[in-house]
């Protein structure tokens, strides 16, 4: 899948749950969503973009600070398991 069409998706998230007045709770919104609703590859992908690009930027798109806040702190949880 494409990061690009990734970050996109991962920033209509955090565009949703930003409006929250409680950050925690934002968080773990993102999080839930994430994990329920993204396939584990896309979840995968995700994971290693930031790897490679702990910032969150790659070219013209960047990531949601909501949402990279969110993957950093809760990567255990977002990571599949393996088969």
């Amino acid at each position: 899948m494409d990061i690009s069409n990734l970050i996109r998706m991962a920033n209509r998230i955090g565009d949703f749950f930003e409006a929250m007045p409680d950050r925690e709770e934002a968080v773990e919104g993102i999080a839930n969503h994430i994990q329920k609703f993204w396939e584990p590859r896309m979840r995968s992908e995700l994971l290693s973009f930031l790897e490679a690009h702990s910032d969150g930027r790659i070219g013209e798109h960047q990531l949601h600070p909501l949402v990279l806040e969110t993957v950093l702190t809760q990567r255990e949880r977002l990571t599949p398991a393996k088969a």
